[in-house]
């Protein structure tokens, strides 16, 4: 990005960008879909599942289960996580030293509830970064991949879509920036530089040392 383009707001998406949760969420749902008999890896898991909206998520066991939810089976899963994430959840290596230098405005903008994004950035100590700069696909009428979720969080903070660039590891959250009209970098995690690339992402980064530069803070 060039150290003269305008840049007026940060949105980072939360699971596996803020905080390091992607791998125990599909640990803890891999398991699960074992235990109804359905036969998928753990890697297929995060391809199939990775960055879904709640709704996205239940269409999807559905139709790995015979086209029927298992009973409660969100509410177990909600549950399992919260049981993982207590144990083992940390912040992504690198992201305080990030958030703690921007010298503009950011916030989060995540498909997972607000519950879940206050109990994960709570745990690892980032809510007092987000305190009010908290959006969740609960807050629009459609989750990423469509544009809705960036539009409402850049609109709500006075910022022209132009003047956004977003942080994903998510191929649709990826999707749902640049439909947005917005600049994304994609953090290669779980998801690959190839498929973050391919969903349109303008570049990949896999350390957060590397944010500073991309977002033009730093010569290149």
């Amino acid at each position: 990005m060039s150290r003269t383009a305008s840049l007026e707001l940060v949105i980072f998406d939360c699971d596996g960008v803020l905080v390091d949760s992607e791998h125990i969420t599909h640990r803890v749902l891999h398991e699960m879909l074992l235990e109804q008999r359905v036969d998928i890896s753990y890697d297929d898991t995060i391809v199939h599942f990775m960055g879904s909206s709640s709704t996205a998520f239940l269409e999807k066991v559905s139709g790995l289960c015979g086209g029927e939810v298992p009973p409660q089976f969100l509410e177990r899963f909600r549950a399992g996580m919260a049981v993982a994430f207590a144990e083992s959840l940390t912040a992504v290596s690198g992201i305080e030293d990030v958030l703690s230098a921007l010298p503009m405005p950011y916030c989060v903008a995540s498909n997972g509830r607000h519950a879940k994004m206050r109990l994960t950035l709570g745990k690892t100590g980032l809510l007092r970064h987000f305190e009010d700069r908290i959006f969740s696909a609960e807050d629009v009428a459609n989750p990423k991949p469509a544009p809705d979720l960036f539009l409402h969080a850049a609109r709500t903070l006075g910022v022209a879509p132009s003047d956004c660039v977003v942080l994903e590891d998510s191929p649709l959250g990826v999707q749902g920036a640049r439909a947005a009209g917005m600049r994304v970098y994609g953090y290669v995690a779980m998801a690959t530089a190839p498929r973050l690339l391919e969903a349109g992402a303008h570049g990949v980064f896999d350390d957060m040392a590397q944010v500073p530069r991309l977002l033009g803070l730093q010569p290149a």
